[in-house]
């Protein structure tokens, strides 16, 4: 690159072998720490509190309750104008599929030892994915775009945006049925760190 050259950012949408197979590696672990979740039946991610929510009302599996809330979150990105990338696509389709593929292969944790095990180990798979997924650089998540957005359209800090977002859909995932408790509120508190450290572990950060 000639010396004063802008560099190119990598296209969202056209990705080598090794950045797809990040992404997919990513959403899957992702997907599957979301199942561990819901399996220790100990209170789910907020979204997936809405998941499940929906998922009981509609008589659908989580996977598939997670793709049509997806779907309904991507269709609020047309007038906030936010542009999409193959990881936005496959984010969708990936994290529900495994959902629904982990929790069918799972067994029924009934000590409580297990299913605190349950949440730690979800977070875990998340925190890690999420590093997998973010550095293969291919575009947001449904929810993290509508996040970003809003922040560019109101100019409130990104902790209040996602604080808003995220606390409106886990009232909303409550009352339609979805399940909320201490594994929310660990979710909630952990989740920051174990992202730090899967970015880490994959290479997206450096000590």
């Amino acid at each position: 690159m000639s010396a004063g050259a802008v560099p190119v950012a990598p296209s969202r949408w056209r990705a080598s072998p090794a950045r797809l197979g990040r992404l997919l590696l990513g959403l899957w672990l992702f997907g599957a720490g979301d199942a561990v979740l819901v399996a220790g039946g100990l209170g789910n991610t907020p979204w997936t509190v809405l998941g499940e929510g929906v998922a009981e009302r509609l008589d659908l599996s989580i996977g598939v309750a997670t793709f049509v809330v997806s779907l309904l979150v991507l269709l609020a990105w047309i007038p906030l104008r936010e542009r999409l990338g193959l990881g936005t696509v496959l984010n969708v389709i990936v994290i529900s599929v495994a959902i629904d593929v982990t929790l069918a292969l799972l067994p029924d944790p009934r000590a409580l030892v297990w299913r605190a095990a349950c949440v730690l180990a979800g977070v875990a798979l998340i925190g890690l994915g999420s590093g997998f997924y973010l550095t293969a650089d291919l575009g947001p998540g449904p929810r993290d775009g509508w996040m970003t957005a809003f922040h560019r359209r109101t100019g409130r800090p990104i902790w209040l945006v996602r604080l808003a977002i995220e606390g409106s859909v886990v009232v909303a995932g409550w009352l339609l049925g979805g399940t909320l408790g201490l594994g929310t509120l660990v979710f909630a508190v952990l989740i920051g760190a174990a992202v730090d450290l899967g970015l880490r572990l994959t290479g997206g950060l450096r000590t």
